[in-house]
């Protein structure tokens, strides 16, 4: 075929059409699409083109409060897999350790290389062991890479591309993938921005309140009334726990804490607002009629009785250890608030206020008068539904009626978690999570967090 020809081929790539993938690239790097988008569609047009791909892992750094990284492979014929990977975890540091010290991705790291490239059609020992995966896969060529965002070496991009293409990939075909890769780092720099601000919004205000600033309810009083089904919870002893486990150990109780009780209020049309020290507040927003009311309180009641039953398991686990259980009590009321943006003009806070609110807390403190720990009003029993017992009416502070209080019968409540039981700490983690746990550790220190390890 000559230079002159409209499609110039070099091997096996039409590089018209990896001008129109760069294209695609640039035109989704403007109009927002999320990773995933950006990810699958690169590989199913660069798979087009006659790239010989066979299987693509790239994974994506990521500034969360939970996650360390997204990673995505796709997969010729099977299309394409995302998993989210977790910030470190003490009790598995010592395999992600090894795992990621014999991994291409800490070779690159640690020797600042942007490029390796391994044929695996070849007799003898592999260099690492991904390696012999990708053998038994029928890979016959493997180009790993390392992208970096901007100064830091721990916020950014890396990858393989594998190809089982009899003869590995041609020299035309890895100039194509490089070239693409600079778009690819162009667009999934912006995707990811684009998932940090909602992943920032969404973590530090919960799903619905994050979607509305970022839809623009950012000035002081935007906001509507709504009426809601409205939960306060606090840890009991907390000063005594601060005091006799010390910094460190009393943050890993608040947040097992956290994890038990919270978790289920943040389900089924539920959302944590905020946590107030060592409590939390959860609401259930719903319309201003019966039908919907009588639903959101009995969610919020479902929630109640996870909870309970988390942290009973969590108690357990804490006297087998030998640790002091943690006490807590739980408020739960109805009522219309103000849900929106107050503060200063130049700092504001995100959350739900009201005559209601205030009522929730203080059902909360009943909580120390009496030896139940949940308590709510008479209006949420009645839309709620269940067994319940009257403790009396009482005056609450700042309310100028009294009211009626009850306690929920244990007959049916504290029922086992829908997800399974309360573990704490995280479960089994992946591969894949094994090795991004040392991703940022080892971007700073170019070096193995236990030298004993590498083999």
């Amino acid at each position: 075929m000559s230079t002159n020809s409209a499609v110039i081929r070099h091997g096996d790539v039409s590089t018209s059409l990896l001008d129109r993938v760069g294209d695609w690239l640039v035109s989704v790097s403007l109009s927002g699409e999320d990773l995933q988008t950006v990810v699958r569609g690169l590989c199913e047009r660069l798979a087009a083109t006659g790239v010989p791909l066979a299987r693509v892992h790239l994974t994506f750094s990521m500034l969360h409060p939970l996650y360390t990284a997204l990673g995505f492979t796709w997969e010729r014929g099977k299309g394409l897999r995302v998993e989210g990977y977790r910030g470190r975890i003490s009790s598995k540091i010592e395999e992600a350790n090894e795992r990621f010290v014999r991994s291409p991705y800490y070779h690159l790291m640690s020797n600042r290389l942007e490029h390796l490239r391994r044929r695996l059609d070849t007799e003898g020992p592999v260099e690492f062991p991904i390696f012999e995966e990708l053998r038994e896969q029928k890979m016959t060529d493997y180009l790993a890479f390392v992208v970096s965002y901007g100064a830091s070496p721990t916020q950014g991009m890396m990858g393989s591309w594998a190809t089982d293409r009899v003869g590995g990939f041609t020299e035309d075909t890895i100039a194509a993938l490089i070239r693409i890769q600079n778009h690819l780092a162009v667009a999934t720099k912006m995707a990811v921005l684009n998932k940090l601000a909602d992943n920032m919004l969404t973590t530090y205000l919960g799903g619905d309140a994050g979607k509305r600033v970022l839809s623009g309810q950012v000035r002081r009083g935007d906001g509507d009334t709504v009426r809601a089904a409205l939960v306060m919870a606090d840890m009991r002893g907390s000063t005594k726990l601060a005091e006799t486990e010390g910094r460190e150990a009393y943050i890993s109780t608040l947040n097992s804490f956290f994890d038990a009780i919270a978790a289920p209020f943040n389900r089924n049309g539920g959302q944590i607002m905020s946590f107030l020290g060592d409590g939390f507040l959860a609401v259930y927003p719903c319309d201003r009629h019966r039908e919907p009311s009588e639903r959101a309180c009995r969610a919020a009641y479902e929630a109640a009785s996870r909870a309970v039953q988390r942290m009973d398991e969590l108690n357990e686990q804490r006297r087998a250890a030998g640790l002091n259980e943690i006490g807590f009590g739980i408020g739960m009321h109805v009522g219309n608030v103000m849900y929106g943006n107050v503060g200063l003009s130049d700092r504001l806070t995100f959350s739900v206020f009201g005559s209601a609110v205030n009522e929730a807390q203080r059902l909360q403190l009943l909580t120390k008068k009496y030896p139940h720990r949940v308590i709510a009003s008479k209006d949420f029993a009645d839309y709620c539904g269940g067994e319940w017992s009257t403790l009396g009416r009482e005056k609450l502070a700042g309310v100028s009626q009294r009211l009626t209080v009850l306690y929920p019968e244990m007959n049916g409540f504290g029922a086992a978690d829908e997800d399974g039981s309360f573990e704490s700490g995280y479960g089994g983690i992946s591969d894949a999570e094994q090795v991004i746990l040392l991703l940022h550790d080892a971007g700073r220190t170019n070096k193995p967090a236990d030298d004993k390890k590498v083999q």
